[in-house]
């Protein structure tokens, strides 16, 4: 089997996961640093980045952080909410404004009670009727999406099939029209998108094109929403504003929120499996003919190694709300931990040979969705869907399809994104 080891050029003196310049390193040379991390110093305190000079908005920097490497560390933090909680700002660093994280995370940055109630009457919007429309809906659209790639030959693999399907999907299942399709696209990578110059052009201001960009979505939403109030459908936004549990339901604020959250988290996450499945098993050719060789055996597990792999969501924060002590470290209220999910999944102590790409791999216990808690991905059963329908479909309509460059990594220390990666039909 293909492995990508890691090179340990840093000593762990010298790694600075808050510093944009690490992240522009080679993968391999950002995965030996957290293999020097998980070994040497597995809950490093960094400083806090000052972003003062991309934003006169930006918030001073805080205390720091502790980076959780391990995966046993990651999982006990899940698994305990209360002790480590998540309505401080689980997407920032930095504290920000209460009402940046009401817009930007919504239920991911939310603590109980809270958090279970917009989680159950989410989750009551998502019933057995309705999911099983939206998995029609997928291998619809990998079908239409796959013989198109199949009829223009190659191009930008994100651009003509990653991101189609789960930007369709997700519309589809909210009700937005497709003229609208380019704006969420766009609002999407801005706010996801990082220091990456070619989504957040240096000379405008990072804090403000963000609020621009949720300030747009938001403004879909409630369009949406109050059509849907007047003129109920069979969509999931009509289910959201209408779904009452005992006596609650979802405000407005609420609705837009969990919006965005949809749109960014379930696009882009999606978006990045698939491409990063792409270029591994076009990286590893012996993976991809015993999936090919075995699709129904195999493709379980395949899903699960891509989303290992891949780990889209590179990290997630943490606030601890009491003294306590972790992998037998103290910790402190206020204190932040970070938990590096693509770390995790890369634990020596956890998975046999973690650099190597097996499609095969089981037991697989990764931290891709998060660890398991009431943070732990609301959307994985899609996203896996969206995976196993899409490689099943390119595997069956153009078996020979390969990546045919290097990816263009997005300039990110949050989202691990594949912006652009060339591809080919051949031998079909």
């Amino acid at each position: 089997m293909g492995s990508v080891q890691p090179v340990e050029t840093l000593t762990v003196d010298q790694i600075d996961l808050s510093d944009i310049a690490f992240w522009e390193r080679p993968p391999a040379e950002r995965e030996g640093a957290f293999a020097t991390l998980r070994r040497e110093r597995p809950l490093a305190h960094f400083d806090e980045p000052d972003l003062s000079d991309l934003s006169p908005l930006a918030p001073p920097p805080g205390p720091g952080f502790r980076a959780v490497t391990r995966h046993a560390d990651v999982t006990e933090v899940s698994r305990n909410p209360d002790v480590y909680c998540s309505g401080r700002g689980a997407v920032s660093v930095p504290d920000l404004p209460e009402e940046m994280v009401e817009y930007f995370a919504g239920m991911i940055s939310t603590d109980n009670p809270r958090h279970a109630r917009l989680r159950r009457i989410v989750s009551a919007a998502f019933n057995p009727r309705r999911v099983r429309s939206i998995e029609d809906a997928i291998q619809r659209v990998a079908v239409d999406v796959v013989a198109r790639a199949k009829e223009i030959g190659g191009g930008d693999f994100v651009v003509e099939v990653a991101a189609p399907l789960p930007l369709k999907i997700i519309c589809d299942m909210m009700g937005v029209p497709d003229s609208e399709y380019a704006t969420v696209f766009r609002c999407s990578n801005t706010i996801l998108g990082g220091a990456d110059p070619e989504y957040l052009p240096p000379e405008r201001d990072p804090i403000l094109e963000l609020l621009g960009a949720g300030e747009t979505l938001t403004g879909l939403m409630q369009e949406i929403a109050a059509d849907r109030v007047a003129n109920p459908t069979d969509d999931l936004t009509t289910a959201l504003v209408t779904t009452n549990i005992d006596g609650e339901a979802l405000t407005h604020a609420e609705l837009a929120s969990f919006f965005i959250l949809l749109l960014t988290a379930g696009n882009e996450t999606t978006r990045n499996s698939v491409t990063h499945g792409l270029y591994a098993v076009t990286s590893h050719p012996d993976q991809r003919a015993a999936w090919q060789a075995d699709p129904d055996g195999v493709t379980a597990t395949a899903v699960e190694e891509i989303v290992r792999w891949a780990s889209p969501v590179i990290w997630m924060r943490r606030t601890v709300t009491t003294d306590t002590v972790l992998g037998g470290e103290e910790l402190h209220p206020g204190d932040k931990v970070l938990l590096f999910y693509a770390s995790a999944n890369r634990d020596e102590d956890v998975f046999a040979d973690p650099f190597t790409f097996d499609v095969r791999r089981h037991p697989n216990p990764h931290v891709g969705f998060g660890a398991a808690g009431p943070h732990f991905c609301l959307g994985a059963h899609l996203a896996r869907r969206e995976i196993d329908v899409m490689f099943r479909e390119l595997f069956r309509t153009v078996p020979g399809i390969r990546s045919t460059s290097e990816p263009d990594r997005l300039r990110s220390n949050f989202i691990n994104g594949i912006k652009h990666l060339e591809f080919e039909v051949t031998g079909d």
